[in-house]
């Protein structure tokens, strides 16, 4: 029921993220204005807010996906807690690599 909850979050934020694109193609100030109003501390705290649900949706889809996902090697089948691990091992990898971007290094 939780997962189904932070669903809503998710949305939000794809919705937020579609706003901010927009704003971008109105011009500096336009998106000068919206980076204004992000820094606001009710912005801030619902940015945390939804940044932690949005990590417990993906925390709770990738514990959940290696129960859907059965893998097998020949007659084996692939442990569950290792098809997890492979979706975290991606999910840092991808942290590092968008890290590395946003610092430019």
């Amino acid at each position: 029921m939780i997962r189904e909850l932070t669903s809503v979050f998710v949305a939000g934020y794809c919705i937020f993220l579609l706003v901010l694109v927009y704003k971008l193609t109105q011009g500096a100030d336009a998106y000068g204005n919206l980076m204004a109003a992000l820094k606001s501390p009710s912005s801030v705290a619902l940015h945390l807010i939804t940044l932690t649900f949005v990590l417990y949706h993906t925390i709770t889809w990738f514990n959940l996906t290696p129960k859907i996902l059965v893998l097998y090697r020949g007659e084996d089948r692939i442990p569950q807690g290792l098809v997890a691990a492979t979706f975290y091992a991606g999910w840092v990898v991808v942290s590092i690599i968008v890290t590395l971007l946003v610092l430019g290094v």
